[in-house]
């Protein structure tokens, strides 16, 4: 919990700032629980995991008594601005303090614990703006809480290890998951270990799943897996509320199927360990929104809480969040669980309808006679398997045949084409890499080897997974539909590459496991130089021309600048980076970090960066230099890529089921239209099939990026938390929207 003292200038970086020890505890108790925070004070924070200043449930807030005592101690230090970081119950406290807050100044008055001054008449209103800290998302209004993604890597940790285990014995695991009321880290969990079976409390089982999820194992145990996997929510409960427990379970499948079974129950587990790259932004692009919402604030301005909806920061009010909530409870207790799945969100339900696709429906006895190929275009990354995975499933749920081509394009010319099955893509979801191959080769010198084997192996549909030459590759097939006919089919382009260039995509399947292994590098690069002291590291990332990783990695780690491409630097611009860190090593932080992207410029390359912070900084500080290189893409998918990856190849078979459904004409398939050969990316808030041939239009094909890039809206969060004195109308903020009841999406 923070508070914000007015400052004349709109700037938060002119503002006071002040922490509250404890939370409500310490606001309540005041003296030295509410304590003047500086630049310095909170420079180690960004990489630790918990809560620095504390955190307590406090009874005394509770009553209008101990209120009285939060509201004299803020009073007495000027304060006016509440920015609170917490769950739902934490919230709704925040909003009654809020609106009791003239009644409470009345009362200090009446006791004579407030003179009836200027002073107080400053005081005369409470600002609070709301960011929503919790593990199990179970805030409505918000795709992603702060804490939720740092869970998923502890749940995600185990599976990986239980998972090593089915190599030298058959079991069964069960694995309880937190989530009282949200089945949120259940179910996303499930999504990225490819689980047999999840249960959350807001769709039950339906009657006789005992018997259902008995055939599921053995059936799964007859395909030759050798391990199955079973997530449940410590608040699943069955349809008539009655609660479902992993010892429950495991008697159920030890009784009636004799399998070896084992229970782990996480437990907080989950709540410790190093918040993860997207946590850390998220939280940083939070606070930012927090204190400029506090700013903007009037009188008559709501509590808001600041949310995310796709990769936009969005302001909702609070009380209309914890109505929703509060309706999610309701429709449970009422058995209305579709009603409850809903309002969760577009993104909870998008979630459970892919689970539902993906683990819960047998292949259909009759197939549909269409061949759907898939193939690894460009660069190996974390996440590709498990896009494979999921297209290959759900081409086989819809009746499809599906093919494999190995080593891309090449592959593709030389015939390395081959059936690929649901058992031979079992457990590729947390399999780094690409296991069909790929290669960077383009179609364009070898379009008749293509066509040729398109025809040869009745290829009726494409789904290309890869970076920019998957792009570029899908647009060199649709160049050539006007000679050769072969390659008139749907066509889908999944970006796939740690580097984000891919146009007509905000996010790219591998990027976020990229930037969570250069995080993870770039803290115990800090780690060493607070050891040293006075010491600056100079770092180079991937992405091609791409600032992407090199900007959201310096967000994450707390670097000092993030040289890149797109934003244009001089020898000035580096010298004055070099005057800011001869200041910052005056202060108590008494280290540097300097990000580079590897193709940001062809002369300030990073060793005339090393060189010349090494000579500028002589005397005051020393310099490292570390390139990262291909380490960058390699690893265990993070939960993110995984989910993500899940639903884009799941969503690419379904589009490519019904374009070819018409694309159908005259007893085969004939596609040529530009809205028959699309990428598939988020964009915002949602995801979308774009025409590869519109987006042309967006694309810098000799830099190998898209024109117009949503992240460098966020840059200035960078500089501000460096310390640099910027304009904040540099930084897009958000809006007041609204939370649209009955579905749980939102509005303008």
């Amino acid at each position: 919990m923070s508070y914000l003292k007015p400052a004349r200038r709109p700037s938060f970086l002119k503002a006071l700032m002040n922490c509250v020890i404890c939370g409500y505890q310490g606001l309540v108790d005041g003296g030295e629980n509410i304590c003047s925070a500086s630049w310095e004070s909170v420079s180690m924070m960004l990489q630790l995991g918990g809560t620095v200043i504390g955190s307590a449930r406090c009874k005394d807030f509770q009553t209008r008594e101990g209120r009285m005592k939060a509201a004299c101690n803020l009073v007495k230090l000027g304060i006016t601005n509440l920015c609170v970081i917490g769950g739902d119950g934490s919230l709704t406290g925040a909003n009654e303090f809020r609106t009791e807050w003239s009644g409470l100044l009345a009362d200090l008055v009446r006791a004579g614990k407030q003179s009836d001054s200027e002073e107080a008449k400053k005081s005369s209103h409470l600002n609070i703006v709301g960011m929503v800290g919790s593990i199990d998302n179970d805030f409505c209004g918000t795709d992603m809480t702060i804490g939720t993604d740092s869970a998923l890597h502890r749940i995600i940790e185990v599976v990986d290890a239980i998972t090593t285990t089915a190599q030298s014995h058959q079991r069964t695991f069960i694995l309880e998951v937190m989530g009282r009321h949200c089945g949120y880290l259940a179910l996303v969990s499930a999504l990225a270990c490819g689980a047999d079976w999840v249960f959350i409390p807001e769709m039950p089982p339906d009657e006789g799943w005992e018997d259902h999820l008995c055939r599921r194992l053995m059936d799964q145990r007859s395909r030759g897996s050798r391990l199955n996997v079973i997530i449940v929510a410590e608040g699943a409960i069955s349809r008539d509320g009655k609660p479902i427990t992993s010892d429950q379970i495991k008697k159920l499948v030890t009784d009636r199927l004799g399998f070896d079974t084992r229970t782990t129950i996480l437990g907080h587990v989950q709540r410790g360990g190093t918040p993860s790259a997207f946590d850390r932004i998220l939280g940083s692009r939070m606070g930012v929104e927090a204190v400029m919402a506090l700013l903007e604030a009037t009188p008559d301005t709501p509590a808001c809480v600041v949310s995310l909806s796709g990769n936009q920061a969005v302001r909702l009010p609070l009380m209309e969040c914890v109505q929703v909530t509060k309706d999610v409870t309701a429709a449970m207790a009422q058995g209305k669980f579709e009603d409850a799945i809903k309002l969760r969100g577009r993104s909870f339900e998008n979630n459970w309808n892919t689970y539902k696709l993906l683990a819960h429906i047998n292949p259909p006895d009759v197939k549909s006679n269409i061949n759907v190929a898939v193939m690894n275009i460009g660069a190996p990354c974390a996440g590709m398997n498990a896009a494979v995975r999921s297209a290959v499933k759900m081409g086989i749920i819809q009746g499809h045949s599906m093919l494999a081509v190995h080593d891309g394009f090449d592959g593709l010319a030389h015939g390395q084409i081959e059936p690929i099955t649901w058992t031979s893509v079992s457990g590729w979801t947390g399999i780094g890499g690409s296991m069909l191959g790929t290669k960077r080769t383009l179609p364009g010198k070898m379009m008749e080897e293509v066509s040729l084997n398109i025809a040869k192996y009745n290829i009726h549909a494409l789904v290309i997974i890869g970076g920019f030459e998957a792009y570029v590759g899908g647009l060199e097939l649709v160049q050539a539909r006007e000679k050769y006919e072969e390659v008139c089919i749907p066509i889908v382009v999944i970006p796939a590459t740690v580097s984000n260039n891919v146009p007509g995509s905000d996010f790219s399947i591998g990027a976020d496991t990229a930037l969570n292994t250069i995080t993870s590098t770039c803290d115990r690069i800090k780690q060493s130089a607070a050891g040293t002291k006075r010491r600056v590291f100079i770092v180079e990332t991937m992405g091609g021309y791409c600032g992407y990783l090199a900007t959201m990695a310096g967000l994450a780690a707390g670097a000092d600048a993030a040289y890149i491409f797109e934003e244009k630097f001089t020898i000035r611009d580096l010298e004055a980076n070099v005057e800011h860190l001869l200041g910052k090593m005056k202060t108590t932080v008494k280290r540097g970090l300097i990000l580079r992207n590897e193709n940001c410029n062809s002369n300030y390359t990073t060793d005339f960066i090393f060189s010349l912070y090494s000579e500028e900084g002589k005397g005051v500080f020393d310099c490292r230099k570390n390139v990262l290189g291909h380490m960058q893409q390699g690893g265990t998918p993070t939960p993110f890529d995984r989910n993500f990856a899940t639903k884009m190849g799941a969503k690419s078979v379904l589009w490519l089921t019904e374009k070819l459904k018409e694309c159908y004409r005259h007893g085969r398939i004939f596609a040529n239209t530009p809205d028959s050969a699309c990428v598939l990316g988020m964009k915002k808030r949602a995801l979308n099939f774009q025409p590869l041939a519109d987006l042309k239009a967006d694309t810098d094909f000799e830099h190998r990026i898209p024109k117009t890039q949503w992240w460098l809206k966020i840059r200035p969060i960078m500089k501000i938390l460096a310390k640099y004195d910027i304009k904040l109308d540099t930084y897009e903020h958000a809006n007041l929207e609204h939370v649209v009841n009955k579905t749980g999406s939102l509005k303008k």
